[in-house]
């Protein structure tokens, strides 16, 4: 039986840790610069989360939001940024659809997809 194992989170060689580190990275500085360049696999693994932290700041309580927040993002500046200035353009919008990936070209070494990840 495969207990633990999500489709989109096979990163070769990585540990739960090291996932877990790497996708709040991608959260920290897609918020901070409002898109981000990055593989395609990195960006389908983080929109979910995109997903779960604009909604959260729309509908939940402020602090609940702010804790939940805090779970993903390392700065503040980051999470300044999501409820000052991400959040409240999608008030209307309700579940999903955030996030464009767009397609950028190959990468040379060793043919990965390289996609764009921004706002839409």
């Amino acid at each position: 039986m495969r207990h633990k194992v999500r489709k989109h989170l096979k990163f070769n060689n990585k540990t739960f840790q090291h996932r877990k580190a790497m996708q709040r990275n991608l959260l920290t500085s897609f918020f901070l610069h409002k898109g981000i360049t990055t593989t395609e696999k990195k960006a389908k693994s983080i929109v979910p989360m995109i997903d779960k932290l604009i909604n959260a700041v729309n509908t939940k309580d402020q602090m609940n939001a702010i804790r939940l927040v805090m779970e993903y993002l390392f700065t503040e500046d980051a999470s300044k940024e999501l409820f000052t200035h991400v959040a409240p353009k999608y008030k209307d919008k309700k579940t999903s659809g955030f996030t464009r990936i767009t397609p950028i070209k190959l990468r040379d070494g060793d043919n990965a997809k390289i996609v764009a990840l921004e706002l839409v």
